[in-house]
């Protein structure tokens, strides 16, 4: 803290310094309660679409070996569009997954297993998990990002700037009584003398 003036001007403006610590930090701490909402939804979301994937795998668990098989799907199975919006949440701009469009190219049914037709739609939704996943992530991140920095300026202001300038204030409110009293003790021992030279003559 920088040094504090013991003057009226310093007081004043330590006491408006106050005022706008107290006025603002009640729209930090509703950031910081918002943005905390806002991680435990985001990481619920993610947690949900884990389970999903998992259950997924779990599922197609008998017969997912024939993946082994050495045969590339990427031709038949890839994402073509992600729609990702910005959305504004606790003043924080995070993606917002709308839609993830996957084009399907059906292999040829004479030529290829009849399992090729699971295989391709497990391949799609693992796909289009696996983008919802990575937005949640990044909302996350964003999310965490901002909370942390939220979180920083809830502990300024509460533990810093305001009891610095409560601290300044109470100094300065001290040291302007000190010299209030100072001065009429000053005035009282000057008109003493005064009234005694006036008796002596």
């Amino acid at each position: 803290m920088a040094k504090v003036k013991n003057t009226k001007n310093e007081l004043k403006a330590q006491r408006d310094a106050l005022k706008r610590y107290q006025r603002y930090l009640p729209t930090l701490q509703l950031k910081q309660q918002q943005l905390q909402a806002e991680v435990r939804q985001a990481e619920a979301r993610l947690l949900e679409s884990s389970k999903r994937e998992a259950a997924l795998l779990l599922a197609c668990e008998r017969w997912v070996g024939l993946f082994a098989d050495g045969i590339d799907f990427a031709p038949w199975v890839r994402v073509t569009a992600l729609r990702v919006e910005p959305q504004n949440v606790a003043g924080v701009t995070i993606p917002v997954l709308r839609t993830v469009d996957i084009a399907r190219t059906a292999p040829s049914l004479l030529t290829s297993p009849s399992w090729h037709d699971d295989a391709l739609d497990l391949l799609a939704e693992i796909l289009r998990l696996f983008c919802e996943r990575r937005v949640l992530q990044e909302q996350m991140r964003l999310l965490g990002e901002e909370l942390r920095i939220t979180n920083q300026r809830v502990n300024l202001f509460e533990r810093v700037k305001i009891p610095e300038c409560k601290d300044g204030i109470r100094k300065i409110r001290i040291a302007l009584g000190d010299a209030m009293t100072l001065d009429v003790a000053r005035g009282k021992i000057a008109k003493g003398r005064a009234s005694e030279q006036e008796t002596s003559r």
